[in-house]
């Protein structure tokens, strides 16, 4: 009597058999991954300006990495919306329109506010107290002028308050909205200042006695505010 062969977990490509021993070992993401996300916080960052032309041996010699990787990076940052190409010309940092702006921004509005309104009904104690952490750093960032720990903090804080949602599909669409958010609020993050931290700390209180209705409340008007003051911005310039 023959035995069917014993079939062993060999893995995918690249990583190591499985036989009842330690975890595979999983291939290293692809360089383009990395170079993609360093070229997006460049974006968000303002080192690259709305409008910059993008040259691909630059941005190679400036990330320590060859051509491919950074023309990869560059074809699906135009799918995205972060940068255009144009045949013959190159690629550049895309320049967002005032109505693409304001879509985004409302969209960001609508998903952030029932987050809000979850993490009310799902706070523990000791996430709450993160909320205050994440709110005493913002809040030095803003007393050292710190741009860019501002936004960081800012994101911090937003993104703790949709883990605690526990909504993952409404999660995932936050954070496909998060980093473009991100380029919005840079240019307005301290003029926002004081009065944007002072709104996070109603939002907290809220959401610490789970106030659901005022939690999602106090979100929709913080997040419109900002809102408001990004195109009041854009209308000055």
């Amino acid at each position: 009597m023959t035995h069917p062969p014993t079939r062993t977990n060999r893995g995918a490509p690249g990583e190591a058999p499985n036989r009842n021993g330690p975890p595979l070992v999983k291939r290293p993401a692809p360089l383009r991954e990395a170079v993609y996300d360093a070229l997006v916080q460049m974006i968000i960052s303002a080192e690259l300006q709305p409008g910059q032309h993008l040259v691909e041996n630059d941005l190679a010699a400036q990330l320590g990495v060859s051509r491919q990787p950074v023309r990869e990076a560059l074809q699906r940052l135009e799918i995205e919306g972060w940068v255009d190409l144009h045949p013959a010309l190159g690629a550049f940092v895309h320049e967002p329109t005032e109505d693409e702006s304001d879509q985004l921004l409302a969209a960001r509005t609508l998903l952030e506010a029932e987050a809000a309104r979850l993490a009310a009904e799902h706070a523990t104690p000791e996430q709450v107290e993160q909320l205050w952490e994440l709110h005493r750093n913002g809040e030095a960032a803003l007393a050292a002028g710190d741009q860019e720990g501002l936004v960081a903090a800012n994101a911090s804080l937003h993104s703790h308050i949709v883990a605690m949602s526990r909504n993952k599909v409404l999660g995932d669409l936050i954070r496909s909205v998060d980093r473009r958010a991100r380029w919005y609020y840079l240019p307005i993050a301290l003029a926002r200042g004081r009065a944007g931290w002072n709104e996070h700390a109603e939002l907290i209180e809220a959401i610490g006695v789970g106030n659901r209705d005022r939690s999602g409340d106090l979100m929709r008007r913080h997040t419109e505010r900002t809102r408001q003051m990004y195109h009041q911005r854009r209308q000055k310039a």
